[in-house]
C-alpha cells in the first residue's frame, strides 16, 4: 500500500513542523480508510468506535428542531439508549426538548465547531437535516445556497474523515418540469426549478460520489411531503396538509394555497421516521443504490379536504392560489415509484390517507375538545 504510506509520512512531517512552540508532538499512526478532501491531523483526542466495538451508534443529529429532527431523536433515543442520541441545531430549544435528552449548539457552516462535536462525542452516526425548505428558499436564495450546500460540503467532509455513517434526506423537489411525473422513477432526469430542488440534486450527486470516492456509507432517501400533528408549517409547499389539520381546530376555516386538484407524494411522519432508521440499519449489501424514493400515498387538497370533512364537517375551505408555490408544485411528481426501496430493504408503509387523517385528530382530539368547549 505505497499510497497509505506516503500518506502517513507526508500527515507526520506536517505534524512536525507545525508546532509552533518547538515541542515535540506525539505522532499517533495514521489509519486511513479512506482520503477525504480535508484529511485532519491525526493528533486530535478522536477514537473512531465500530460496530463492533459498541453495542449501539452514537448519533448527531443536524437541524434537529425541524419538523423530522424531534421527531427522530425520541425514535433513536427509544432505540440506542437516551445519552446515545444528540440533537442539535442554531436555534434555542424549548424547555421539552431541552429536557428530553442531549442538545447542542451546532452551526454547519462553522466546520471546525462540527469536527470538534463529531470528535469529543464518539459520533458514529450523522443525520444531516439542517436546510432552507422550497418557498423559504426562493426568498433567500443566497442564504439557501449557504446553507443547503456549503453546510452539506461541511458535512460530507467530516463525514469522510471520520467514517461516519451519513444519512441526508432528499425531496419531491429534486424532481423538475421535464422529470416522469405519474410515476417518477429512482432515476430520472431531475433539472429542478428551485435552490432547494437544485441543492438536493447535488447532496444526492455529491453523496454517491463521496462513497465511490471515499469509501462514506452515505445513504439518502426521497421524502414526499410529509404530515405530523405536533409541529407547524416550516415553508415547505406541501405544507398545506399540515396547515388544514391545525386551522380545522383553531377557526374552522382554511384557505389553500395550491389548486384543488393539485396531487403530490405524502407520508405521514410516523412512516417517514421510521423509513430513515430502516434504511440506516440496513445491510450495506443490501443496497443497490445511495438514493431511494419513498412513498406511501398520493393525493390532492380536494381528497384531503373531503376526508377531513368527516370529522370536522363545518370546516370552511377557500382556494386562494399562490403563483410561486403552484408553480413549485406543477414541475414535482405526482407519484413515487419506490419499489426498489421495497425490493431492496422491505420498506413498507403503515398510513393511508384515511388512517393519517384519523391518527391526527386522534392525537390532537383533547386540544380540539377543549377549544370547542371554550
Amino acid at each position: 500500500m505505497p499510497m497509505v504510506k506516503n500518506l502517513s509520512r507526508a500527515v507526520s512531517q506536517v505534524l512536525l513542523q507545525s508546532s509552533s512552540c518547538g515541542c515535540g508532538i506525539s505522532i499517533v499512526p495514521l489509519r486511513c480508510i479512506g482520503i477525504s478532501p480535508r484529511q485532519v491531523a491525526s493528533d486530535a483526542a478522536f477514537h473512531s468506535l465500530t460496530f463492533s466495538e459498541s453495542a449501539h451508534p452514537r448519533v448527531l443529529i443536524t437541524g434537529g428542531l425541524g419538523q423530522l429532527g424531534v421527531g427522530l431523536a425520541k425514535l433513536l433515543r427509544k432505540r440506542f439508549g437516551k445519552n446515545n442520541v444528540i440533537l442539535s441545531d442554531i436555534r434555542k430549544p424549548p424547555d421539552h426538548v431541552f429536557y428530553s435528552g442531549p442538545f447542542i449548539y451546532a452551526d454547519i457552516l462553522d466546520y471546525k465547531n462540527l469536527r470538534e462535536i463529531v470528535v469529543n462525542n464518539r459520533i458514529t452516526w450523522l443525520f444531516h437535516y439542517s436546510a432552507l425548505l422550497s418557498a423559504v428558499g426562493e426568498a433567500n436564495v443566497p442564504l439557501a445556497r449557504s446553507v443547503n450546500i456549503t453546510g452539506l460540503h461541511n458535512v460530507l467532509d467530516i463525514a469522510a474523515e471520520h467514517n461516519l455513517r451519513l444519512f441526508v434526506p432528499s425531496t419531491i423537489g429534486a424532481f423538475g418540469p421535464t422529470s416522469p411525473r405519474d410515476p417518477t422513477p429512482d432515476l430520472c432526469i431531475q433539472r429542478p426549478r428551485t435552490i432547494y430542488g437544485v441543492s438536493k440534486v447535488h447532496a444526492e450527486l455529491m453523496g454517491e460520489y463521496y462513497h465511490y470516492r471515499y469509501g462514506l456509507d452515505f445513504r439518502c432517501l426521497r421524502y414526499p411531503g410529509v404530515i405530523s400533528a405536533d409541529s407547524q408549517p416550516g415553508g415547505g409547499t406541501t405544507d398545506y396538509a399540515v396547515q388544514i389539520f391545525h386551522d380545522a381546530i383553531k377557526t374552522g376555516k382554511f384557505q389553500c394555497y395550491l389548486k384543488p386538484d393539485t396531487r403530490l407524494p405524502m407520508m405521514y411522519i410516523d412512516d417517514c421516521l421510521k423509513a430513515t432508521l430502516e434504511v440506516m440499519e440496513a445491510p450495506a449489501e443490501a443496497l443497490s443504490m445511495r438514493t431511494y424514493n419513498i412513498s406511501a400515498m398520493s393525493f390532492t387538497p380536494e381528497e384531503l379536504v373531503q376526508e377531513v370533512q368527516k370529522h370536522f364537517p363545518e370546516l370552511q375551505v377557500t382556494y386562494n392560489v399562490d403563483k410561486v408555490r403552484q408553480g413549485i408544485a406543477d414541475s414535482w411528481p405526482m407519484k413515487f415509484d419506490d419499489r426498489n426501496a421495497r425490493r431492496d430493504w422491505g420498506w413498507k408503509h403503515d398510513y393511508d390517507l384515511q388512517e393519517l387523517v384519523s391518527t391526527i385528530f386522534s392525537f390532537l382530539g383533547s386540544d380540539s375538545r377543549i377549544a370547542q368547549a371554550n
